[in-house]
């Protein structure tokens, strides 16, 4: 999450020019993210989901595998939503460094 959310700040201003409102969305708590905002100086919203209602909804919460252990997450995977509510573009291989460059090809 830290590699992606810098390089959405990195390039916060080029997506903003680009007509794009950045979110981000998972089951941390409010002040969870608050820190995560502060610390990394970032400059778009995230949203606490804690009762998991947006990520189940999305269908990005699930069993994940990490080193034999298996566990309940979200996938990383970004939504490109028009300004009417549509998903124009479903992000699911999301390359962390280079995460400006998926949305804007």
């Amino acid at each position: 999450c830290t590699v992606q959310s810098c390089n959405l700040r990195e390039n916060y201003k080029v997506l903003l020019d680009k007509g794009y409102v950045v979110l981000g969305c998972s089951v941390d708590s409010p002040a969870r993210h608050i820190k995560f905002i502060e610390k990394y100086d970032l400059p778009f919203s995230l949203i606490s989901d804690e009762d998991k209602k947006v990520v189940e909804d999305y269908g990005v919460w699930g069993l994940k595998k990490f080193m034999g252990k298996e566990y309940m997450g979200i996938s990383r995977i970004t939504f490109v939503i028009d300004e009417k509510g549509v998903i124009e573009d479903v992000i699911t291989k999301v390359d962390t460094k280079q995460h400006t460059n998926q949305i804007l090809t």
